[in-house]
């Protein structure tokens, strides 16, 4: 009997293995078809008749449905591939169309693609795609770009007509910057004294505030350039503000020496009152001429919001006189406030203590907030720009043609 049982394993080893390797079957499935095909009658006594038969209907069962599972997993496989085919020739439709689509996309770019919940949400995960490819780009050519000058730059050192060249430039440069310097230093003991009011820093935060001294830094480099300069005091400037960390952002180490004059004490504490002028927007009072006998204050102060009438209340409670640029009187305003920066503010008075031009000062107002220079009294400019509104809205067109001939006539007789 045992040389019996011993045949059978070695002929179901002999068949079904070979056959289940050859149609790739799995190693559990290999125990489970081994265990079916050995008769229970094998492994019970050895009183059991050799007439029993083997379970070949559950076998077949067995086999048939390993085959269709491993048919079912290989099939998978190319439904899967199918429809990436499927979701990369409609990606390569819409970039044909023209829209935002990128050339190359990823499969985990694709597969999350398809797993969008709606037309829109593809769109928008496709253009931001888009976008990110366009940058990626943009960064590779500045790269590029940046290896070429520096292959430039190095093929001009090797040259020695270029380090010729550019040791003197750079002679040149380190003279001019001492006459500059040499310069200021002249004007902090004879030069007119112009103030910078560091008392508004409760007034902006903190992305203003270092606006504010951004355009102080280019101002005093302005004024340093320039052929008479100011004396400029940073007046109410305290240790460890926000001012003065930014100024140290902006100098590092050539802050303490700066020629200024740094004081954390008020301006009327240090010039007399009555020579004292507070330049401000909001002043009644218009600025015809600049007097170099006095002392202008610019307020420090750079606002989105555009708080009006701040600094001219500062400057009633300290008491002092105010004035404002005459904009009305030499420009025609377009749109918007009234309010310069402080390095537009530096280069009007440098110019108008050079030349005493308002004309050749208020070039340096920015093109956009007015249409022209004035060289008609302004209230006849306005009944023209009147007029014109009115022709162009189509509103009372009649009574403007009448209005328009009789001053026409008028400037003929009085020709």
């Amino acid at each position: 009997m045992q040389s019996a049982n011993m045949l059978l394993k070695k002929i179901v080893r002999s068949s079904v293995l070979p056959f289940a390797a050859q149609h790739g079957m799995k190693k559990d499935f290999f125990l489970l078809t081994r265990t079916l095909s050995l008769s229970p009658c094998l492994k019970q006594d050895k009183s059991c008749s050799p007439s029993e038969k083997l379970d070949l209907d559950a076998w077949k069962k067995v086999m048939k449905s390993g085959l269709q599972e491993e048919v079912s997993e290989t099939a998978s496989e190319p439904k899967e591939l199918s429809t990436f085919a499927a979701a990369r020739e409609i990606l390569e439709m819409w970039r044909l169309a023209g829209r935002l689509v990128p050339e190359n996309i990823s499969e985990e770019q694709l597969k999350t693609f398809m797993e969008c919940p709606s037309k829109s949400a593809k769109k928008k995960y496709l253009k931001y795609l888009h976008l990110k490819e366009l940058y990626k780009k943009s960064d590779k050519r500045k790269m590029e770009e940046k290896r070429e000058r520096r292959l430039e730059t190095q093929d001009q050192a090797s040259n020695p007509d270029e380090t010729k060249r550019n040791s003197f430039i750079c002679s040149w440069a380190s003279g001019m910057d001492r006459a500059y310097s040499w310069r200021v230093a002249q004007s902090m003991v004879f030069g007119q004294p112009l103030v910078f009011d560091m008392s508004y820093e409760k007034d902006m935060s903190i992305r203003e505030v270092a606006n504010t001294v951004r355009q102080i830094v280019f101002s005093e480099g302005c004024n340093r350039k320039s052929a008479d300069p100011f004396h400029i005091h940073f007046c109410n400037l305290k240790d460890d503000s926000l001012y003065h960390r930014e100024f140290i952002k902006h100098y590092s180490k050539a802050w303490d020496k700066l020629l200024v004059t740094v004081t954390d004490q008020c301006y009327t504490e240090i010039f007399p009152k009555e020579k004292l002028i507070y330049l401000t927007a909001d002043s009644p009072k218009v600025m015809k001429t600049f007097d170099h006998d006095k002392i202008y204050i610019i307020g420090s102060m750079v606002d989105k919001s555009i708080k009006t009438g701040v600094s001219l209340a500062r400057a009633k409670r300290l008491g002092l006189e105010t004035a404002a640029l005459p904009l009305d009187k030499y420009l025609l305003w377009n749109t918007g406030a009234k309010n310069l920066t402080l390095d537009q503010m530096m280069h009007i008075l440098l110019t108008l203590k050079d030349t005493g031009d308002w004309k050749a000062a208020l070039e340096f107002v920015p093109k956009r907030k007015y249409c022209g220079f004035v060289s008609k009294p302004v209230h006849e400019l306005k009944k023209n720009l009147n007029l014109i509104n009115t022709l162009k809205l189509g509103k009372r067109q009649k009574e403007v043609g009448k209005q328009f001939a009789k001053n026409y006539s008028k400037k003929l007789t009085q020709k």
